[in-house]
């Protein structure tokens, strides 16, 4: 795809770095001109220096061709007119970083595809780590009333040998509770569970559950064998 980011800092410089890996084509539009030279020098992605709010430097970066745009600035005001020339330009998929919630409403007017809540993003991940470390945030959705989340059986948990079916049907289990994708590392087989499936020491469980019901989800899994 081809892939245009508003903003070479924290967010946009990793994502791009990410999406040149998967080998998409990738474009960085920055005003920091040191930010762009960086960029180029660590990953060979095109950087153009320039506003992305101004239609010219949009042009620039080929937005004409673009699969997806992501506004991914650190200024709101500027990434709700990236958004904006985005949509006129005609690219169906856009994509932004929100920093303040009152930019909200205007963002879903201006048709942004996807709005990420990044501060709500690092404060849910922090408190995943503060409250259950054997756990891996992968996401929320649902604005924040659910999460993705991978934990690894431990060995000597009592739901090793145990199936999906059998654990979920333990009342300990919470209900708002469910079973994704099972990967083992050892046979590097990712499996999509059903009831049969049986859950082995060392597999990574990834499973979506509301916020309120992680805490239980991830003691269970992790307890040790009576």
């Amino acid at each position: 795809m081809y892939i245009i980011i508003a903003g070479g800092g924290m967010v946009g410089g990793d994502l791009a770095k990410r999406l040149v890996a998967k080998k998409h084509d990738v474009v960085v539009v920055d005003e920091d001109k040191t930010t762009c030279d960086k960029l180029y020098s660590e990953t060979g992605v095109i950087a153009v220096n320039g506003h992305a709010a101004h239609v010219e430097v949009l042009r620039e970066a080929g937005i004409e061709k673009a699969d997806v745009v992501v506004a991914a600035t650190g200024d709101d005001a500027e990434n709700l007119a990236c958004v904006v020339l985005a949509r006129s330009a005609g690219v169906d998929r856009v994509l932004v970083r929100m920093r303040d919630p009152a930019y909200e409403s205007a963002y879903k007017l201006a048709g942004a595809s996807a709005i990420v809540r990044v501060t709500d993003l690092m404060v849910n991940q922090m408190m995943m780590e503060v409250e259950q470390p054997a756990a891996r945030e992968i996401m929320t959705i649902g604005g924040g009333r659910a999460n993705i989340f991978m934990v690894i059986v431990p060995n000597g948990a009592r739901v090793a040998g145990q199936t999906v079916e059998g654990i979920a049907r333990d009342p300990q289990f919470p209900d708002q509770c469910v079973f994704i994708a099972v990967f083992n590392e050892r046979t590097e087989e990712l499996a999509i569970p059903r009831g049969n499936q049986v859950i082995n020491a060392g597999d990574e469980l990834f499973l979506v559950a509301t916020a309120a019901d992680i805490t239980r989800a991830v003691s269970f899994l992790t307890a040790p064998a009576p």
